[in-house]
């Protein structure tokens, strides 16, 4: 099979007015973004459409990955381009990838072997400028914060309260804590310790992705608060100064990116949130638009269905309207003989050679946590069906004994799913059990209510969907609460931050554990986006990561053409 990067390059891109023409919009709704094949959308779109019906809306989320992850994103576009096989109109809307949570610039979030995102250039490496006015904005308050404090900071701000941090779009991890400040007021400030965090964590990425207008984003701007008065009053962007000169950075950024699948599905690419403290889903603009434009939007959630759709249900939608009609559930075998706890995946280095052997009893033990994703989704009302990524060393009996145990547990089904080797038609059985699965009864509902305490929020997260028996609060993660619900903050959803790699806190617990209790160590609040984060687990629990290389390596012709990407 070709690599990744031949199979986009040899593809048949059609210029994008044509791919707008299958969501009835023209040239009028958009303009082309240094690329006939690229193009960022006009909001004034969603004037246009408003008044057609709403798609199916289908969420593609995961069991609790392995360090390799299991294929939500290709599952997503072949789903898009199966769609297309059935006589079905479809779009697809996802997350743009950047360094951030990668250890250099990589090809999964735009899908993989003939299930990609294209130009896969573009997409990859943020040639829209996306990610980098998101930095932009977020870098631009912190200069003002700190320079509030030099000019005699006059809105009485602690110090030591302030929460905002600058960002990279780089896991440039020597510049996670720092000293600001230094060399005197003429050259520094007031010295003080903060950090950097990758971009796709800023709260200027989650309401990106949560806004539903320029005058929105706006108002979310303004709300953002960066610290305390020495008083416990909250600081905003706006008593800053900055609200405006942030929306004014965003301004292009805000509209969504349309490209295509190889098979010339629309896609909608925009925002990319990190799945723990930025929600992890792709943006509502986006979504908005989508829903009025095909008989199927397909949308994607980060990590496994414990996060990611998790905060689809309770953050997204609450915040969009849209109500999900079904949600697949991306498995491999490997994962789920991972979560046997007999096996360990370390990302880079081939598989152990008795994970590729013929084992059922190892699958049905590691399928506890399709099980408990499985039920995660029907807590919210949804219908979940199970799509089995399947690759070239899986045997046809492990096959079905997942697709025994789902049925079991009670998914509508589970199909297998080949549109990585073979694009659309490799996913016609999965988007046939898709469809059935979107017509069935929808009871859509949420986890919690917004007017419950932020502690009983956190608690009904932590034990009914992650199988916690308890949780526990420091010292000051209980004082934060009680701060945040004394400003007027405690009735915002819940946007847990915690490991993606098990159900509980502790990433060496595999399968589905229960009974332990859910450590909370610190709670920040994102009240621009409109979300508390708890920040959960001990970070003695937290592994080594992997050594991984960085970059791998970036191609380029004479004539300046991207001729490897690896």
């Amino acid at each position: 099979m070709h690599s990744d990067l031949y199979i986009a390059q040899h593809s048949n891109m059609r210029p994008v007015l044509e791919i707008a023409e299958q969501l009835g919009l023209g040239q009028d709704d958009m303009d082309l973004y240094g690329s006939p094949y690229i193009a960022k959308l006009r909001l004034s779109a969603l004037d246009k459409l408003k008044d057609r019906p709403n798609a199916k809306y289908i969420d593609v989320s995961a069991i609790t990955p392995t360090p390799l992850g299991e294929g939500k994103s290709t599952t997503l576009i072949g789903l898009g381009e199966a769609m297309k096989h059935l006589g079905k109109k479809a779009v697809i809307s996802l997350r743009q990838p950047s360094q951030g949570p990668t250890f250099g610039i990589k090809g999964g979030a735009a899908g993989g072997g003939y299930a990609q995102v294209v130009p896969m250039e573009t997409f990859n490496l943020n040639l829209t400028g996306d990610i980098h006015a998101v930095t932009a904005a977020n870098n631009l308050l912190a200069a003002m914060i700190d320079n509030k404090l030099l000019r005699g900071n006059p809105l009485n701000i602690n110090p030591h309260s302030i929460t905002w941090k600058r960002v990279v779009d780089t896991n440039d991890r020597a510049l996670r804590k720092i000293i600001v400040g230094l060399g005197g007021r003429m050259e520094g400030g007031i010295p003080r310790e903060t950090g950097f965090d990758i971009a796709v964590a800023s709260e200027v990425m989650a309401i990106l992705a949560l806004t539903n207008s320029l005058q929105d984003m706006r108002k979310r701007f303004g709300r953002i608060v960066v610290g305390m008065t020495h008083d416990k009053k909250p600081v905003t962007a706006d008593e800053i100064g900055a609200g405006g000169a942030m929306t004014v950075l965003m301004r292009d950024a805000i509209r969504p990116t349309i490209m295509q699948t190889l098979e010339n599905t629309p896609a909608l690419v925009h925002a990319g949130p990190f799945a723990n403290v930025a929600h992890g889903n792709s943006s509502i603009l986006a979504d908005l638009i989508g829903a009025k434009c095909a008989d199927y939007l397909f949308t994607e959630s980060g990590f496994g269905a414990d996060i990611g759709a998790e905060k689809f249900f309770n953050i997204k939608c609450r915040y969009s309207g849209l109500k999900p009609d079904a949600c697949v559930i991306v498995a491999t075998i490997r994962a789920l003989k991972s979560h046997s706890g007999k096996y360990k995946i370390i990302a880079g280095k081939p598989l152990p050679p008795e994970m590729l052997e013929n084992n059922v009893a190892d699958v049905e033990a590691g399928a506890a946590n399709l099980r408990k994703q499985i039920e995660n989704v029907k807590l919210h009302g949804v219908t979940p069906v199970v799509a089995i990524n399947v690759f070239e060393t899986d045997h046809a009996d492990e096959i079905e004994a997942v697709k025994r145990i789902s049925i079991e547990a009670g998914a509508l089904g589970a199909a297998v799913s080949r549109h990585f080797a073979e694009g659309g038609k490799g996913a016609i059985e999965l988007a046939e059990m898709v469809i059935e699965a979107a017509n069935q009864p929808n009871e859509f509902k949420f986890l919690y209510d917004l007017d419950q305490p932020i502690k009983a929020k956190i608690e009904t997260i932590a034990t009914k969907i992650y199988g916690a028996a308890d949780v526990s609060y420091t010292s000051q993660a209980s004082s934060q609460i009680a701060d945040y619900e004394a400003n007027g903050f405690g009735n915002l959803p819940i946007c847990m931050a915690k490991t993606h790699l098990s159900l509980s806190h502790d990433p060496t617990l595999k399968g589905a554990p229960t009974g332990f209790t859910f450590p909370v160590r610190e709670v920040r609040a994102s009240v621009g986006a409109g979300f508390i984060y708890p920040v959960c687990g001990d970070m003695r629990t937290m592994p080594a990561l992997p050594e991984h290389p960085a970059a791998e390596r970036i191609d380029i012709d004479a004539d300046g053409n991207i001729v490897g990407l690896f």
